[in-house]
């Protein structure tokens, strides 16, 4: 059941099992911009708690391989791919951008870090 709440917002009430309605279907005001930062930061956040599981859990990825969440690690990560790919395509960065940063992260990364030698 959807209603309106005093600042207009539509929100869902009831059973969280049925399906989920789309912006679309809903008519919600939400542009293409706050879509693609709502939904990328909800998709690292998941990300991020799946990392956090593993480093809980596993003290290296040998043991770690065969658990549930490496799966859920690839999907999440994917999830995340996609949504900086769309990022790319809606003009919020090039890849060349996103790779020239990346070789500055990879730098610092030498001063602070042991994976890169």
């Amino acid at each position: 059941m959807l209603s309106t709440n005093m600042d207009g917002i539509i929100i869902v009430i009831g059973d969280t099992n049925k399906s989920m309605v789309s912006n679309q279907e809903l008519g919600t005001p939400i542009n293409d911009f706050q879509q693609l930062m709502a939904i990328t930061a909800e998709e690292c956040g998941e990300l991020t708690q799946v990392c956090m599981k593993l480093l809980r859990k596993y003290d290296g990825i040998d043991e770690a391989v065969k658990d549930k969440y490496i799966t859920m690690l690839l999907e999440e990560a994917g999830d995340v791919l996609c949504m900086l790919e769309l990022m790319s395509e809606h003009g919020c960065f090039t890849w060349q951008e996103a790779y020239a940063r990346a070789d500055v992260k990879r730098e610092k990364l030498k001063t602070w870090s042991t994976l890169i030698e």
